[in-house]
Order: C-alpha cells, then structure tokens, then sequence
C-alpha cells in the first residue's frame, strides 16, 4: 500500500511538471533534486530512482588544456546493472557511471614506494571504436595493508529494519556481511548498532571485537518489521561514532538501506551538508544498497559524493563477500581528497573527452585547495579513469621525448594533511600501438565500451558487445577473485537482451 501510494503521487508529479512517460524507458520525473529515472521492470512494481546526467563532451584543447576530477572509488553502479540483467530487466542509461564499472575492477597497477601512500602511472594507445583517435588511461593504486598494520576501526552500523528490508536479498543478506565481517576483524576493533524503521534504537552499544560472541548475538536479532522513520537516525549514529571516535583510528558509519532513506534529515542538501560535517572531524561513511524496487540511487550516490563516503549495492552472496571479506581493507583510507588533473599539449591535442567521472567534474582552480573535498581511496585499491582523444596533424610527426599530457595527482595521508602532489608525464615515444597495448588498457577500454553501449552513449563510434567481450577476453591474465571473467557472461546476457528488443 505504501508503495501504490508513492507511485500514484509520483505519476501526479510528472503529469503537473509536464514530464512524460517513455514505453520504452518508464517514468520520469522532475523533482527539487533534479531529472530521476523510474526504472521499467515490466509487470514488477518499481521505484528505483537514478539521476539523469549527460556524457562529457569533446573539449578543444586550444580552448581549454587542463581538466580536472576527483576520484571516484564506488562500484554501485555495475553491481547494479549486473542485478538488471540476471533478472531480464532493462537497464537505462542513467543507471550506467562508467568510472563505477572501471573501478569495480582491480588493475595491475605498481604500489606506492617510500612514504607515499599512493602511486600513479599512465599510457596512451589506440582507441578501439574511434581507430584515429587515442585514448590515455590514468592509473591510481593506493598503499596495500596487511592485518597487522590496519588502524583500529570504530565502526557504527546503521540498519534499516523497516518492513521492506524482509527479505533475504536485504537485511538477512547484509546481517551475514556484518557477521563475516566480525570474524575478520581485529580483535580491538569496536562495533556498535544503530536501528530504525517506526523508532529509532541502539542496538548495541560500542563492543570490541573481542566480545565477537555478543556482538554477533546482536545481529542475528535484527528483524525488519514496521515503517520506516528513523527520525534523528542518522544523528544518533553520528554521535555514536564521536563518542568512540579513534584518534588516527578508522571511524566509519556503514549504512545498509534499501533506499527509503528516511533517517531524520530527508532532504539532500542537508543531508549533504551534515555528512560533509561529520567527515571534516574524521568520521567516513560506507552506503550499502539492498535489494530493487525501492532503491534511491540517485540520494545515495550524492550523498557518497560528498562525505568522505563510498556507496556499494549488494545483490548477491558473492558481493557481500566482496565488500566485506575480500575488499575490506578498502574500508580504510589511504589516501584523502584524491583529485586528478590532466593538461593536454593543444600542439598535439586537437580535442579531449573525460570517459565517465561526470559528477565528479572539478574546477582547474580548485585542484590545488586543499579545503576542497574529493574522493577516498581504500587500503589497495586501484582507480582508473579514460581519456578519449583526437590527435592533430602534428602528432605524427612530434619527437618521442615530447609530452603528449601531463598527469598531475594530489592527495593526503590524513585529512587535516596539506596534500602530496605527484606527477608522470605522458611522451609521444611511449605511446602504445595495437600490438604493445597493455591488459591494463586493454580491459579499460573493453569496460568503457561496453558502458557506453549501455547508456546509448552518441560517442561510442564503432562499439558493439563483440568488441568488449573480444577486449574483455584479451585481458585475463590478471584477475583476482575471477570478476574480469565474470564480466565476460554480463556483456553476452547484455547482447542477448538487446538481439531480443
């Protein structure tokens, strides 16, 4: 009933802002926080909302030479699209952030020497569905921790148990990530539980690790029933995290949602600027997304934009594990406020486009602020991002030792850091071709290609599923956890599905 309701009040708001209905793509609306997207499941009710955005077009570098980003370190995005298509739903091209599917993956990247937490690296080749353009892949790996030496973790879980979270794809999905979790973590790391669906409650109050018995009686009590309104949810577990907070220690909130997102403060900006509060005192946030029907996407993945935040979506057994067994050193950050600026020789470059990152865009000015925020990068975790580009006339004939780009990088150990600049230059001589490209751009270019066919994307020239599986299947040799491979079965269900529109 809550639902139907929420639908028909959706449809009313479309009908009197003047927005449409697509048979093809579903229902859009126009609301205070932009364009969403209502995903189409056929006859399965749904009320999925995914913002719409706009691929990042071609750039004159005589123009404009620089550009600059943040780093972006989710993977809901592809967990998402992976969901759709073993369900035979359609996926919209809002739904599909390419750097989310890019940096799903771990790359083959060199680690961090010295006292840097962070290394980069970069190569430049030919660009599979545009054969006269060139694509340059930056590469970003953070510094690898082993057990001993993870900082002790302070960790708040904040549990929708509303009555849609009944389910075992939601809340019994996520209490059996929580319990694999207990079992990896140090024994001194700390664990407390904050609930909500008509009330609000603590669950547990901040337990070591070492009580795993106690802790883990806790979690098996959780139980999804009732409303969801958890106002001052999202306060009371942000003053649990202070109260407990760990100087240099990991102090995360790992929300797990099915996307209702009724904590307290409903409205974006000010969730945004709450979470930005509480990441400036050293308080991270983890949003984990259950489940399809009622996901709220487009709040999520903004709200992780803004936080010192990551946002995953858990569909499956196998993804709970991801996050948080194989994946979990990626809960603490290496490297803070990571941007990535790019500026181009207009001699060589006639234009540029950035592959994805489109709500992670920033000013050539704001590169160098330190009060800035941008993304986290995780204990291991590699970041890729792609530029597409048109070479001029003179590329052909330049000198090897010319740079072609520049790639600049800052980050910071810790957030109250002044941030670390590093940088590579990018020459005309090391410039791969078809036969020297490696896996590592190889792979990229097969994900950006099958992501751009996704998202019907007017920039993805001659792409087609034949060309990312072939990229994709040329690239095997490094994969941990076998997920490379697993995309393989995404991209043919994908082509099956569109040989069947």
């Amino acid at each position: 009933m809550k639902r139907n309701c929420f639908y028909a009040l959706l449809c009313a708001a479309a009908l009197l802002s003047g927005c449409t209905t697509d048979g093809y793509f579903g229902v859009y609306e126009m609301d205070s926080n932009g364009l969403a997207y209502k995903a189409d499941m056929g006859e399965e009710e749904n009320h999925d909302q995914f913002a719409e955005f706009t691929d990042n077009p071609f750039v004159k570098a005589s123009e404009e030479c620089t550009s600059t980003f943040s780093i972006d370190a989710d993977g809901a995005s592809y967990a998402i699209m992976r969901r759709y298509l073993d369900r035979g739903y359609q996926i919209s091209p809002s739904m599909v952030r390419i750097e989310e599917y890019l940096n799903y993956f771990t790359f083959d990247y060199p680690s961090p020497v010295g006292s840097h937490t962070a290394a980069i690296n970069a190569e430049m080749g030919p660009c599979p569905w545009e054969p006269a353009h060139k694509l340059l892949r930056l590469g970003v790996k953070g510094k690898e921790l082993a057990q001993n030496e993870m900082p002790k973790a302070n960790y708040v879980f904040l549990i929708d148990v509303s009555g849609s979270m009944h389910s075992s794809d939601k809340l019994e999905l996520l209490k059996s990530g929580m319990i694999e979790l207990v079992d990896n973590l140090n024994t001194d790391d700390r664990i407390s539980i904050v609930t909500y669906s008509g009330t609000v409650k603590k669950l547990l109050e901040s337990t070591p690790v070492k009580q795993a018995s106690k802790i883990k009686k806790a979690i098996k009590q959780l139980s999804a029933s009732g409303s969801t309104n958890g106002e001052g949810a999202i306060h009371m577990a942000y003053a649990e995290a202070m109260e407990n907070f760990i100087p240099d220690g990991n102090n995360r909130i790992i929300m797990g949602t099915d996307g209702d997102f009724n904590v307290g403060v409903t409205n974006i900006d000010s969730l945004v600027s709450l979470v930005e509060g509480y990441a400036s005192k050293g308080i991270y946030l983890t949003l984990c997304g259950f489940g399809s029907g009622n996901l709220n996407d487009n709040m999520m993945e903004k709200i992780s934009n803004s936080g010192n935040g990551t946002y995953e979506f858990i569909d499956s057994e196998d993804e709970m594990m991801r996050v948080f067994v194989k994946n979990r050193s990626r809960f603490v950050s290496v490297a803070s406020d990571a941007k990535c600026q790019v500026t181009f020789d207009s001699t060589l470059v006639d234009s540029y486009r950035l592959i994805g990152y489109e709500n992670r865009v920033m000013s050539n000015e704001e590169f160098e602020d330190d009060t800035k925020d941008a993304g986290e990068i995780g204990a291991g975790q590699t970041i890729t991002a792609l530029y597409e580009i048109i070479p001029t006339a003179q590329f052909a004939a330049a000198e090897a030792k010319e740079a072609i780009a520049t790639f600049d990088f800052r980050y910071k150990k810790s957030l109250a850091d002044e941030s670390i600049p590093l940088q590579k230059k990018v020459l005309v001589g090391e410039v791969e071709n078809e036969k020297t490209v490696t896996e590592n751009l190889r792979f990229a270019s097969g994900v950006a290609a099958y992501g751009m066919l996704l998202r019907r994307s007017s920039y993805k020239g001659e792409a087609s599923f034949e060309m990312a599986e072939k990229l994709v299947e040329e690239s095997l040799s490094f994969d941990p956890n076998n997920y490379r491979a697993q995309l393989l079965t995404l991209i043919r269900k994908a082509k099956k599905n569109q040989s069947e529109e």
